[in-house]
């Protein structure tokens, strides 16, 4: 690969430094690009710093070490307009979001692209474990390590900013990342992995809603027969799949089988009645292939955890299939409006789009 300069998103963290010091080792004029997304008196209470004062403070210690340029650039307002306000607003919907996604699409890939213009680079690069092949058409295969793999969060990348973009950790592992951290003296060679959404502080979401002006507004849990089981403080939340904090006693376990935001009622029953056989996915960004024309075998991740699962993708549209229908194999559990569902071919991504309705029968009539 020629020698270019480079713009690397550090965020402080050991994977995003050590993509650094492989840069400057191949030869590349590497400068450090770091974001600060939120408020430092919000950040100051995170438990992983992650996006916070002391991330910014890594970072720069790192390039300093490494001796390469660093720069930060303020992107709160960004942060708060794209990510935050819909993060709200999908919990408000009814629906469970996935924040990193659209940090990755929208500031991760897109401003710091921008700012990699100004700063004359050619380039732009970031930790993630993911590989971009060159051909036809950009394309994005999964990283070597399985438990690192984070092509998920990748789907919505367009073919410009995949052009433009460097993956320097996707053929290692986790643990070779780590090993050259360490050998290098890097003062975060063992920092702990940061929290999949940076911006909550605490491991529970509730309260950052609250903080966003989440108010209370009580409504029914009902079973799918539509029988009253207690009463819920507001859809916002609750997720689908989630057993715990429902309020009332069943005599049986409970699950959260959907939302109905119309009738602002929380729907719940039996793990038998969490499982879906198909599911509609919209605004669907295709990586792998040009387009969705016909019916498609797939493995399709409905959760960045998820082991995926064999199904068939059904365009629903001529556009080339911005909305699919995705035939499961086997029924699936806890499919959740709102996340992302995510299409493979083997290593290779073909592309993903956004869980739009998965409530099947079990929103009932309202009584």
């Amino acid at each position: 690969m020629m020698k270019s300069r480079v713009v690397i998103g550090m965020s402080g963290g050991v994977d995003s430094s050590v993509a650094a010091w492989r840069l400057r080792e191949e030869g590349h004029e590497v400068i450090g690009v770091t974001m600060k997304l939120w408020p430092q008196e919000c950040m100051s209470r995170a438990e992983d710093q992650s996006c916070g004062p002391q991330a910014m403070s890594d970072a720069q210690a790192v390039a300093r070490q490494i001796g390469i340029a660093h720069y930060v650039v303020d992107e709160q307002a960004a942060f708060q307009r794209q990510v935050i306000d819909y993060f709200v607003a999908e919990y408000r919907a009814g629906r469970t979001p996935n924040p990193c996604v659209l940090c990755n699409e929208k500031l991760k890939f897109g401003t710091l692209l921008e700012k990699s213009r100004l700063l004359g680079a050619d380039c732009i690069a970031t930790g993630h474990y993911a590989i971009v092949e060159r051909a036809d058409r950009q394309r994005i295969r999964k990283g070597r390590d399985p438990r690192k793999d984070q092509s998920y969060f990748l789907f919505s990348l367009s073919q410009e900013q995949l052009a433009h973009t460097l993956f320097p950790l996707g053929e290692m592992a986790k643990e070779e990342t780590r090993v050259i951290a360490a050998r290098l003296g890097l003062k975060v060679a063992a920092k702990q992995e940061s929290h999949e959404i940076c911006f909550v502080t605490t491991r529970d979401y509730r309260p950052f809603l609250r903080e966003q002006g989440v108010g209370p507004h009580e409504g029914d849990i009902v079973d799918t027969a539509g029988r009253v089981m207690g009463r819920h403080p507001g859809i916002e939340f609750f997720t689908v799949g989630q057993r715990h904090g429902l309020g009332f006693a069943a005599g049986r376990p409970m699950y959260v089988a959907a939302l109905d935001p119309a009738h602002n009622r929380v729907i719940v029953g039996g793990a038998d009645e969490l499982s879906r056989a198909e599911c509609v996915v919209g605004r669907c960004n295709w990586v792998g292939i040009e387009s969705l024309a016909g019916p498609r075998e797939a493995t399709v991740k409905i959760r960045s955890q998820h082991g995926g699962s064999e199904a068939v993708l059904e365009p629903l549209d001529a556009m080339g299939g911005q909305r699919v229908r995705v035939r499961f194999a086997e029924p699936e559990r806890a499919v959740t409006p709102g996340q992302a569902a995510v299409f493979y071919e083997g290593d290779l991504l073909l592309g993903g789009g956004w869980i739009l309705d998965a409530s099947g029968d079990c929103i009932p009539e309202r009584q």
